[in-house]
């Protein structure tokens, strides 16, 4: 699959590298740093481009920018008629310690009011960027941890559940776009077990029905 991801910061460029390892095509756009794009093309085997270029070239686009950043990234994304978005946006104030949006909507929905043409599902946002690495190394291996995937589309539900098990997580169906009221709170609750408590941010999780 071809990838574009858009914004290449901790949580695009530590996807972009576990999914260059399981076999896709990554294209790197929007950073302040053009030299940045070119040297994670460089280690994945992967290309850098415009955010427009990336998205007519992509089979699915992940959304991993700052919330401040996402009028001017979807401006330059256009439309995105008919494409599979990933959105692993959380909606962060700029001190990153505080939702903008919720109760009684979020950030899914959010996405998917201003771009209504595209196909939207989000995951990967309850995860920190540290635990990519890890968990894709131990791929295979034991129980793998689980990931909440939320949206509307079916297409778009299964194309993620399918970059997900690429990751080496398991995808937990946590139903439509509305589940982002409830799962973006759970991120902020994943943030500060990462990085609030001892051990490192590498965090995962597991529910179990008993």
């Amino acid at each position: 699959m071809k990838i574009a991801i858009l914004g290449s910061g901790l949580m695009g460029s530590a996807l972009g590298r576990v999914w260059a390892k399981a076999g896709h095509d990554i294209i790197f756009s929007y950073s302040r740093s053009a030299s940045k794009l070119e040297r994670l093309a460089s280690e994945t085997g992967g290309a850098a481009a415009s955010v427009a270029d990336a998205v007519d070239q992509a089979d699915a686009v992940l959304l991993s920018v700052h919330w401040s950043n996402v009028d001017d990234v979807l401006t330059q994304a256009g439309d995105l008629a008919g494409k599979v978005v990933l959105n692993c946006c959380v909606p962060l104030d700029d001190a990153n310690d505080s939702l903008v949006l919720g109760p009684k909507t979020s950030g899914a929905e959010e996405l998917a009011r201003l771009r209504p043409q595209a196909i939207w599902v989000s995951c990967f946002n309850t995860a920190p960027s540290e635990s990519f690495a890890p968990v894709y190394a131990n791929k295979g291996q034991g129980t793998p941890p689980d990931l909440l995937m939320y949206g509307d589309a079916p297409q778009a539900k299964a194309v993620a559940k399918q970059l997900i098990k690429d990751a080496g997580f398991a995808p937990l169906e946590a139903g439509g776009l509305k589940t982002g009221r409830y799962a973006e709170p759970f991120a902020m609750v994943t943030a500060v077990l990462a990085y609030g408590q001892p051990g490192g941010p590498a965090l995962t999780y597991n529910f179990k029905k008993l």
